[in-house]
């Protein structure tokens, strides 16, 4: 048997019209979308497949209807009978992949995440806060040039993605002289990011007491596989080690390269990449040009992924 690992977008994959393929053409698909309007009290569906754009990128709406395109493409995974071996997510993508791991039940993740988002957009003064790609530079050089910034300002390493592209995030005064230092000791590029706030740096801190509280409230389960954890970039199982780390993962750095390495040290034949867009399959190719990537999001990658899984079976 295969081994794959099932890998699950964070915000900024979110387009309208995601997951309408398999709403339209699978029962199943469509029982969860009902759910999802319930639970929210808001019609997501029709956010998700209408627009606009602009409500659709919001915090407090994408996260949830990230979370609802990813589960309904693993419910027809699940239903061919793909058990992965492990599971990862990047940032609210994490979530995602302790449904498919069964440590919490969509029904309560998805108010749960709604929560997140709005406490996250809450967290710091809108517009004062970003965040930013630097190209072509360490993790140790870029950490050294941030030591630089002036004390009122706030810049933090968010997102170590692959070799080359880290992200980082904080207040916008301190991120325009990060790109300044950066570029001045050798960054190729330090890119803009289109996002609401500094996500994964200490100005995410006071959103953390208040979505604790709501944490604490959901039953999390101990997982039925190893999830790769943002923080540590180490599987996890036990559920209380899962709520401590999805309490550090609002302010802590998405470890994503590493969590990556240590999984192809587990002879993974594949890695897929569940629900909305490829910019996982991208990193993951950038880590090593040689790993198999997928990315399931409609019927005929869906299709692609299984006459490949079932290919000498």
């Amino acid at each position: 048997m295969k081994k794959i690992a099932l890998m699950f977008p964070g915000q900024g994959s979110q387009v309208v019209g995601m997951g309408k393929d398999f709403y339209n053409q699978h029962e199943e698909v469509k029982q969860l979308y009902i759910l999802a309007n319930e639970v929210l009290h808001k019609n997501i569906t029709d956010l998700m497949f209408q627009g606009p754009a602009e409500a659709l990128t919001e915090t407090e709406n994408a996260q949830p209807a990230l979370l609802l395109s990813s589960i309904a493409a693993f419910t027809l995974l699940a239903k061919e009978n793909i058990q992965p071996v492990a599971t990862i997510g990047h940032s609210l993508g994490e979530y995602s992949a302790l449904v498919a791991a069964q440590a919490i039940t969509l029904e309560e993740a998805l108010p749960l995440v709604a929560t997140r988002g709005r406490l996250m957009e809450q967290a710091f003064p809108k517009g004062k806060g970003t965040m930013a790609a630097v190209l072509g530079m360490d993790e140790a050089s870029i950490e050294k040039e941030l030591e630089k910034i002036v004390e009122n300002e706030v810049v933090d390493i968010a997102n170590l993605n692959c070799p080359g592209q880290i992200v980082i995030s904080g207040s916008k005064g301190g991120i325009e002289q990060a790109e300044t230092l950066l570029k001045e000791a050798g960054a190729r590029r330090v890119l803009p990011l289109n996002v609401s706030g500094p996500f994964h740096s200490r100005l995410m801190q006071p959103a953390n007491d208040e979505f604790q509280v709501s944490l604490n409230n959901v039953d999390v389960e101990n997982a039925n596989v190893p999830v790769y954890a943002n923080v540590t970039a180490k599987p996890v199982v036990n559920k209380n080690e899962i709520k401590q780390l999805l309490i550090k993962q609002l302010y802590s750095p998405v470890r994503f390269e590493e969590s990556i390495r240590n999984m192809l040290s587990e002879d993974i034949d594949a890695f897929v990449e569940v629900g909305t867009g490829k910019v996982l399959c991208g990193l993951v190719k950038k880590i090593d040009r040689k790993v198999k990537t997928f990315a399931v999001e409609d019927s005929a990658s869906l299709s692609a992924f299984l006459t490949w899984y079932k290919e000498d079976a």
